[in-house]
Order: C-alpha cells, then structure tokens, then sequence
C-alpha cells in the first residue's frame, strides 16, 4: 500500500517509515518542510500525486511544558493538523492512522485505563491532544486514533539518553517515584502502527510495551544496566513543580490492538535492553 507518514523526521517517524518500507509498503515520509501539517493545502498538496492509502500522522507538538504557555500553536499543531491529516485521506478514500497520548486521562485512576474510558486532561498538550482525536474521528470515518506514552528511541531527545548523560556526567539524579505508566520503544511502536494498518479494523487502539513502573524505577532499570546508578534518588512530584501537570496514573490497556492485531507488546523491560544494545554499539 502507499502510505504517507507525516513528523517523518521526529523521533517516532525515524522508526515509522523503515517499518512501514519493511512491511512491503511505498512510503511517502513527510517532515515539515515538504508539508506543514497546520495548513491544509500545504498537505494536500504533498498528497495530491502520490495518492496515499492511508495517512499516519505523527507530526505533533511534544513539549508538554511549552504548550502551556503557547496553547494556541498547541491546538493548531495537535488539533488542527490531525484533523488536517484526517480530510486529506478522507479525500483519497484512505485511512488515518493518528497519534494521541495517555495526557487525554488525568491520571486519578487506579488501574489501567480502557480505550472507551471517559478522558479528563489536566494541560494544554492532553487537551490538544484529545482536541486531535475528536477531528480525526469527526473528518474521517476510517480511523484508527493510537493513545502512546513515555516514548523513548533513537533519533530524538528522550528520558534514556537524558539520564544516562547526566549519570556519566557524574551528576546527583532525583527522579519522581509517584508518576506510573508504561515506557514505550518507539521501534516497537512502529511495528505496532504496521499492524494496524494490516488489520483495517478502525477504533482507538492503546499501545505501549507491557508493564508499568515509575519514572524512578524507569531509570533505575536502566542506570543499573548500564552500571551508573550510584548518584540516583527518589523523589515525589512536589520536588518538582513544572508548568504543566503530569498524570500520576497513566497505564493504558491493550485489549483493543491485541484483539484486532492478534500480537502482544515486548515487555518495557526487554525494549529498554534492545534499545540499550543498539546504542552501544
């Protein structure tokens, strides 16, 4: 199939458009200079002779914090571009894969979230982020909306890198111990995102890798992998006030991509390994 891949550049689209060219598809991968995803003739034009079957939409405004204080550009990029992405493949007849994230809850819950749970953010990013979700399934009927949280992988900045630098650097480390979810490889995404597209099934899919810690044990995982917890603590989110609130709880269930897909997630544990091996070489 022709799919195009918006945000190819970003973290996720580095792994996004190998996956898809892996699957056996033609891949049309689209950064922000050959289409800005806020204006919807500027997509539609990058669109317009490749013909796509579906459209991934990846292209996304990420810095949580930021968005609070440039919440217009926030519902412009998350909003409104998904909703672009989703009418220019609502013109070729294909489907939109859209990427949201665990912020669209606000994180009070004590289990893992379903996909038809009632959302509630809490920042300008969740809410722009579920602003995207309601156009994609407004524009277009063949959709499949994919809710992912605590990405990490190669090609952009992420929680890993960070603290590994900082803990070679010989810095103290405190990381928070009262924020849980689900880290999530962003080369396991993007197999994930191939086989939605190879189901057809349209829904609102969750999909992180299996199992939840928090951010402390996250990087406690990982720094004792790599011999450089020494300098490592934890501490509660009071330690640090951000512009923007996190979710205490933000654990997704699977039950919706593993009944249309048939797989399963890697445990995070065993992506942090991969990912670990792969940059150390």
């Amino acid at each position: 199939m022709r799919i195009a891949i918006t945000g190819a550049a970003g973290m996720l689209g580095q792994a996004a458009v190998p996956a898809f060219e892996r699957a056996g598809h033609q891949v049309l991968g689209l950064d922000r200079s050959r289409a800005d995803v806020t204006k919807l003739g500027s997509l539609r034009e990058a669109c317009r002779d490749f013909r796509p079957q579906w459209i991934v939409h990846l292209a996304a405004f990420t810095r949580v914090d930021d968005c609070e204080s440039n919440a217009d550009l926030a519902f412009l990029v998350n909003g409104v571009g998904a909703g672009n992405a989703a009418q220019v493949a609502a013109e070729h007849a294909a489907g939109v894969v859209a990427i949201s994230s665990d912020y669209v809850f606000d994180g009070r819950a004590d289990a893992p979230y379903r996909e038809w749970d009632a959302t509630a953010p809490r920042s300008v990013y969740g809410a722009s982020k579920r602003a995207g979700e309601q156009a994609v399934r407004h524009l277009n009927p063949r959709h499949v909306v994919v809710r992912t949280s605590w990405l990490f992988g190669h090609g952009g900045p992420n929680f890993v890198d960070t603290m590994l630098r900082k803990a070679r650097a010989g810095d103290a480390l405190k990381v928070v111990d009262d924020q849980r979810g689900s880290p999530t490889y962003t080369v396991d995404l993007a197999d994930a995102l191939t086989r939605l597209v190879a189901a057809g099934a349209c829904g609102t899919a969750q999909v992180t890798n299996r199992g939840d810690c928090t951010w402390y044990g996250f990087a406690r995982y990982f720094l004792d992998r790599a011999g450089l917890a020494g300098g490592l603590g934890p501490t509660d989110s009071a330690a640090f006030v951000r512009p923007a609130p996190r979710p205490a709880y933000s654990v997704m269930s699977p039950l919706w991509y593993e009944h249309v897909t048939g797989a399963r997630m890697p445990d995070w544990q065993d992506a942090v390994d991969r990912y670990l091996d792969e940059v150390a070489q």
